[in-house]
C-alpha cells in the first residue's frame, strides 16, 4: 500500500516538473524514471527504510547521478546499512566497492576532494583495514590537499595510518615522525585561530602523541636523526627535521640539538633558527644571550603560534633576571597572539609572587601580592581549563602565604576590602 501511495506521489511530481525532466537524463523518458526514483527512494529514506530505498536509489545513482548531491550523501548511509546486513561474503564485498565509488563520483561531479577523501578513507579503514596502503595514501593526499581545514578524526588517522604503514616494511620511522611533525603544526595553528574547538584539538593532538609515544622519547629520537646528522651534518633540511622535532618533544637538553641548532643558524640565520638558539640559550641558563635571539625571532615571526611561544618564553626569561615590569609584557603579547591560552595568566602569577617579598616592608605588604597572584592563576583556569591541574596547584600553594587574620586586622583591613597592590604589579585585589 506503501509503495502505491509513493508511485501515486512520484506521478504528480512527474507532471510537476515535466517543463525540465529532460535535465535528468538522456531522454524524457529516462528523466521521467529519474525523478519517480527519486522520489521514491526520498521517502524510504526519510522512513529511514534503507533497505527499500536501495533499489531506487542505485537506479538514480547508475542514470542520473549529477540530478543532486543527495544521491550521494544519503546514498552513503543506504550502502552502510546493506553492508551491514549482508550475510554473503562476496556480495558484501561488492557493495564496499560501491560504496567507494560513490565517494569517487561525488568527488568527480561536486568536487569538495579532500573532505571527501577523508571519508573514503574512513570508510575503507573500517570495511577494509588490511589495506594499509590505501588506507595510508588516501588519508595522506586528504590531509595534504585540505591542510588545516582537514576533519580532526582525519588528522588523527592519518598518524594512525603512517603508522601501519612503517609496519607493512614500505617506509621507516622518520615518516611518522614526519608525519606526526606536520599534523601538529597543523592542529597547534588551529587551536590558536579558532578557540571555540580548542579542547577537541587539544585531546586529538593528546590521542596522537599517546599513539606515538613509543617512536618520539628523547632516546628514540636520538638514536634515529644522530645517524643521519652523522651523515649530512650541513643538510638544511634534515637540520630543520632535527631541531623541530627534538624542540617539540623537550628533547633540547641533548648535544645533538645543540650542534644540529648552530649549523642550522650558521647556514640560514632566520627567525626560526633565531627561535632555536634562543631556546638552546636558555636551557644553558644563558638569559640575556636567549633574550638576544629571542627577540630578534619575536619581532619578525609571522605567525600568530609561533609568537606567542616566543613571548611567553622571552616572560620566563625576564623573570628569571628579575626584570618583572618587562616580564609582564611579554606575557600580555603571548596573550594578544593566542587569547584562549591560559599560561600568561600562570605566568603573570608567577611573577607576582616571586616578587611579593620585595614588594613589601612589613608583614602585610610583602604578602598581597599572593593575593594578585592567584587572582590571575583563577583566571588562568576560567579561560583554559586544560591548566586547571597547574592553577590549583599554585593555587594551594601560594593561598598558604596570604597575610593571617591577626596582620589583616592589625593593619585596619578586613576580608572581602578591595585593596591595590602596589610596587610595579598597580593591581586591584580582595582582602582575603
Amino acid at each position: 500500500m506503501k509503495t502505491i501511495k509513493l508511485i501515486a506521489l512520484a506521478s504528480i511530481l512527474i507532471i510537476s516538473l515535466s517543463a525540465t525532466a529532460q535535465k535528468y537524463g538522456k531522454t524524457s523518458e529516462d528523466s521521467i524514471e529519474c525523478i519517480t526514483n527519486i522520489s521514491l527512494y526520498g521517502e524510504f529514506y526519510k522512513q529511514q527504510n534503507y533497505k527499500d530505498a536501495f533499489k531506487p536509489w542505485r537506479e538514480v545513482f547508475m542514470k542520473c547521478p549529477m540530478a543532486s548531491e543527495n544521491t550521494f550523501i544519503r546514498g552513503v548511509n543506504i550502502l552502510k546499512y546493506a553492508i551491514d546486513n549482508e550475510k554473503d561474503a562476496k556480495h558484501k564485498e561488492k557493495l564496499v566497492d560501491t560504496l567507494l565509488i560513490v565517494w569517487d563520483k561525488r568527488i568527480e561531479f561536486f568536487g569538495k576532494e579532500g573532505l571527501n577523501l577523508g571519508k573514503k578513507g574512513l570508510d575503507l579503514l573500517n570495511y577494509r583495514p588490511k589495506e594499509k596502503e590505501q588506507i595510508y595514501n588516501l588519508f595522506k593526499k586528504a590531509v595534504d590537499i585540505s591542510g588545516n581545514y582537514a576533519e580532526p578524526i582525519v588528522m588523527y588517522n592519518y598518524c594512525l595510518s603512517t603508522i601501519e604503514y612503517v609496519k607493512t616494511g614500505k617506509g621507516d620511522s622518520t615518516l611518522i615522525l614526519d608525519n606526526y611533525d606536520a599534523i601538529s603544526d597543523l592542529i597547534e595553528k588551529n587551536m590558536a585561530n579558532d578557540v571555540k574547538n580548542k579542547d577537541e584539538y587539544d585531546k586529538v593532538l593528546q590521542n596522537i602523541e599517546k599513539s606515538i609515544e613509543p617512536y618520539t622519547s628523547c632516546q628514540e629520537l636520538v638514536a634515529i636523526y644522530g645517524k643521519k646528522f652523522k651523515q649530512n651534518p650541513n643538510d638544511i633540511v634534515l637540520l630543520k627535521k632535527i631541531t623541530k622535532i627534538l624542540d617539540k618533544k623537550k628533547c633540547t637538553d641533548d648535544p645533538l640539538f645543540f650542534k644540529a641548532t648552530e649549523n642550522l643558524y650558521k647556514l640560514e640565520p632566520t627567525p626560526e633558527t633565531a627561535y632555536l638558539m634562543g631556546k638552546m640559550s636558555y636551557s644553558k641558563k644563558q638569559y640575556s644571550k636567549a633574550a638576544e635571539y629571542l627577540n630578534d625571532a619575536a619581532e619578525k615571526m609571522t605567525e600568530n603560534v609561533d609568537k606567542a611561544r616566543i613571548c611567553l618564553l622571552l616572560a620566563d626569561i625576564y623573570g628569571n633576571l628579575n626584570q618583572f615590569s618587562t616580564a609582564k609584557s611579554f606575557a600580555l603579547k603571548a596573550l594578544d597572539a593566542k587569547p584562549g591560552d591560559g599560561m600568561p595568566y600562570i605566568i603573570i602569577g608567577d611573577l607576582y609572587a616571586q616578587s611579593a617579598k620585595q614588594c613589601g616592608d612589613n608583614d602585610l605588604t610583602s604578602k598581597v601580592a599572593y593575593w594578585a597572584a592567584v587572582d590571575k592563576y583563577n583566571q588562568a583556569k576560567r579561560v583554559d581549563p586544560s591548566i586547571a591541574d597547574l592553577a590549583n596547584s599554585r593555587i594551594s600553594s601560594y593561598s598558604r602565604a596570604f597575610p593571617s587574620d591577626e596582620n589583616i586586622f592589625f593593619y585596619g583591613l578586613k576580608k572581602g576590602d578591595s585593596y591595590k597592590v602596589g610596587c610595579w604589579i598597580n593591581e586591584t585585589t580582595t582582602v582575603r
